[in-house]
Parts: C-alpha cells; structure tokens; sequence
C-alpha cells in the first residue's frame, strides 16, 4: 500500500474524534446533506471507494467498503460496515458488480485519479451511477486546505484538489453522463460553523460539491 495508507492509519483516531466535535458535526451533517438528494432510484448494492472510517458508508447505508488503511478500517468494520483492505487503483470485485459506487473525499488523495474513475467505471452496472464529493479548490474551503498543504500538513501536503470543471472532465472523460450535481458549505471556515442544506447545481462558492455520473449503457459521455 501506499505511504498515503501509512499516514491515514496515523491519523484515524485524531479524525474519528474531531468527527464528534461541534465542528465535525456540522460539517458531516452538511456534506451527508448534499449527497442525499443524488442518491434518488439509485440500484443496489452501493459501494465506496476509501470508505476510511465508515462514517459515510454507515450514514448513506453503503453496502461495500475498500480502503487502504487498515486503522481506519476498524473504525468502518465496528460500524458493520462489510470491509476489504484494497486501493481504489485495484477494486476487488468483478465488472459491473455494483448498481452505484461512492468516491468522498478520496479522490484528492490518490495517486492516479482517473485509474480510480476508471475502477469504478469498470465495476458499474450499465445505467449505474457514480458518485463524487471534493473539496472545492475555488471555494474559501479550498483556500484553507491549500494553505494546510503549502504549510507542509502530513496530510495534506500529499493532497491534489480539484474545481467543479476539473472534475466534471474527469468523470466525461472515464466514458460517464453527469446528469446531477449539488453544492454545500458556502459559509466561510470559522469556529462555530452550522449545518447547511445543499443547493442544487455547481457553485464556485461552495467548500463542499458533489456530482452524480451515470454509466450510459451503450452510450457515450456527451
């Protein structure tokens, strides 16, 4: 596994115990909140690649888990969440064994993305769906994590992020329609943030966006 898997094992507990912090609270609240509404008539089983924790998979009633940390995994394992030590370069399952695949927060912390969409792709059932959350890097949120990064952050500093165009690109280029997509945080980081509910669409504003894009059976990315 990679160094990444290494630093994530480290960090584990500090990140399950900022999840209960007022903070984390809010901050969960909000991003669940935005992946919700892309989750309508979606088919089962669910997968999520880099489930960490589990915290997502739990909450969103994820079926499958892949992570390459195997701390974190005990978290997501603790949480029944069914779980398999695995990089989301190299899913373990067989193509099109999934009726939706959940990517949140990974993607900035791969090695090679779009062998990641690719992945998912392959595992996809036809009319199936991905679903991608990031950190927007226009928003204020994204100015924050760059600092963190261009600070030297052990997490961070390994951390690619992404803009709503970056990724929307991504997700074409892997062969997939993006037919939905909603935005979250437009309050600035602060020390008493609150729980939003999410936009419709793509905002340049907002720190949290997430968008849905479906395997078109037969069909292209157009």
């Amino acid at each position: 596994m990679s160094d990444v898997s290494a630093v994530f094992d480290a960090y584990a507990d500090d990140y399950e115990k900022w999840f209960e912090s007022a903070e984390g609270r809010a901050l969960f609240a909000s991003e669940v909140g935005a992946i919700r509404p892309l989750m309508m008539d979606l088919e089962r089983p669910y997968l999520e690649i880099g489930v960490g924790t589990g915290r997502f998979a739990k909450e969103l009633g994820i079926d499958e888990g892949i992570d390459p940390s195997e701390r974190s995994l005990s978290f997501a394992r603790k949480r029944g969440v069914h779980t398999q030590r695995a990089a989301g370069e190299q899913v373990p399952f067989a193509d099109a064994s999934f009726g939706a695949v959940f990517i949140l927060f990974t993607l900035c912390f791969v090695e090679t993305p779009e062998k990641v969409i690719s992945e998912a792709v392959r595992v996809l059932k036809p009319g199936g769906c991905v679903i991608v959350g990031i950190i927007n890097r226009e928003s204020a949120w994204g100015s924050l994590y760059l600092q963190k990064k261009a600070e030297g952050h052990l997490l961070y500093k390994r951390a690619r992020f992404f803009n709503a165009n970056e990724l929307s690109a991504l997700l074409k280029t892997a062969g997939l329609h993006v037919d939905a997509s909603t935005s979250s945080l437009f309050q600035l980081p602060m020390n008493n943030p609150f729980r939003e509910e999410p936009r419709p669409g793509l905002s340049k504003e907002a720190g949290y966006i997430c968008i849905r894009a479906r395997k078109v059976p037969g069909g292209t990315n157009d």
